[in-house]
């Protein structure tokens, strides 16, 4: 399961964790973050999605999912005034099928949340189509070309 778990500053900090132990709670309830290695912080469960990217919605009870007729709200949004659709939303408790868990810090701990998420490497800021040239320019050996393989515009003809 995945914990993004959001500060009051606005920054958002994830985390994957095997074993959870959450199944049970609903959305709204407070819990304790000690057992994921953050002493001393609370948060509030705010919502999450399950495994095929469905979202969690609060006034829905259950750990199901199920087809809502929504007109605003968690899972659609109107494109045009009064619109309704038949929308498929899961449940306001946690379960297994849950993949991603949201959850907003209530009392600050000792420790940073820095410390507790995981740092991603950040990639160049090419597009994958440089990035596809440049390793096929480099697997073939001409490393000089390589180099330039960002500023090639279209086809390139002989």
């Amino acid at each position: 399961m995945q914990l993004v778990i959001s500060t009051k500053e606005g920054k958002a900090y994830s985390k994957k964790v095997e074993d959870a132990g959450l199944n049970g709670k609903k959305i709204g309830e407070e819990i304790s973050l000690e057992k994921f290695g953050l002493q001393g912080y609370s948060a509030k469960i705010t919502g999450g999605s399950d495994k095929q990217g469905f979202p969690m919605r609060h006034d829905l009870p259950g750990t199901q999912r199920k087809k809502i007729m929504a007109a605003e709200g968690i899972g659609f949004r109107a494109s045009v005034k009064g619109q309704k659709k038949r929308v498929s939303v899961r449940g306001n408790t946690v379960s297994d099928e849950i993949a991603q868990l949201n959850l907003a810090v209530t009392k600050q701990g000792t420790v940073p949340l820095e410390q507790f998420a995981e740092k991603t490497a950040k990639t160049e800021d090419a597009s994958a189509k440089d990035r596809l040239v440049k390793e096929s320019l480099e697997n073939v050996g001409n490393v000089e070309l390589a180099g330039d393989a960002h500023k090639t515009k279209g086809k390139v003809r002989k």
